[in-house]
């Protein structure tokens, strides 16, 4: 094994160091940091420049001559502390999921396995040894939001035959309340294409519930949920909360518009009750 060579002489000059301006500060007094940051560096300073005893120079000399030119430049970024997840598969939408958030990497790379390196501020995406993407990762309390690179998007995802335009049309054609969920899904996501398969789920439960089912769960979802859902609309239909939701309006108009009618005999003589 290996033992190192010049540890001792190391340790010995950190010694000699603290020694030399600890002699020189002993009999100073201070009130203030500052003061005593300043006269610690003045004190290191006069120890590097002080001519060695057995040898010509000084550790200042020294430093310059041989040292200075083998020093690289401190990293752009800071360290940051990294911890990584291994064997994540890259789902057809191109994206890896990392805390219910997703991040897109390069279309190609649909059902590769790959890594995350992940720090406070990034997650960057290996394939292999190869680094395919890297994003900005969102906070630990954002959920289920999207990071998609436009370059990541295949162009066959730009042509398909439903896109936001479509599918709003489509919602429209239901009814008011459900484009105003469609919309919201839509504005939810970062690009339009990411809202296609949520959005048209949700338009198919007309096909299974009926049209005017759908726009009544709509309605009711709107008044509990900021951005409604397949799952909560699904809910919804399957236990008939439209249905009920529906009648219970049916009733509340009804009260509402019913008043005090006197009725036909009323008017018949001369404008008194009998």
């Amino acid at each position: 094994m290996k033992k190192p060579k010049q540890k001792a002489s190391v340790e010995g000059t950190v010694g000699k160091i603290a020694t030399a301006i600890i002699a020189r500060l002993r009999n100073s007094e201070y009130t203030s940091m500052i003061d005593l940051k300043s006269d610690v560096a003045a004190a290191l300073e006069n120890f590097n420049n002080k001519p060695f005893q057995k040898r010509e120079g000084s550790r200042r000399e020294i430093f310059e001559v041989n040292e200075r030119i083998t020093l690289h430049p401190l990293p752009a970024f800071p360290y940051e502390y990294a911890v990584w997840e291994y064997g994540r598969v890259i789902g057809s939408d191109f994206h890896v999921t990392y805390q219910t958030c997703k991040y897109s990497v390069p279309y190609r790379f649909v059902g590769k396995t790959v890594d995350l390196k992940i720090t406070d501020s990034m997650i960057e995406i290996y394939c292999g040894h190869e680094r395919i993407s890297s994003h900005k990762r969102f906070p630990s309390y954002v959920r289920n939001r999207y990071d998609t690179y436009l370059e990541d998007i295949p162009e066959r995802f730009q042509a398909t035959e439903w896109n936001e335009l479509t599918l709003r049309q489509w919602a429209a054609s239901i009814g008011k309340q459900t484009l105003t969920v469609t919309d919201r899904i839509f504005k939810s996501y970062r690009t339009s294409e990411q809202g296609i398969n949520p959005a048209m789920s949700v338009l198919k439960l007309s096909k299974k519930y009926s049209s005017e089912r759908l726009e009544m769960a709509c309605e009711l979802a709107i008044e509990h949920v900021s951005v409604p859902r397949y799952s909560h609309l699904k809910a919804i239909l399957a236990s008939g909360q439209d249905v009920e939701y529906k009648e219970n309006k049916k009733q509340e108009n009804g009260s509402s518009s019913a008043g005090f009618v006197r009725g036909a005999a009323y008017y018949g003589g001369d404008g008194h009750a009998e």
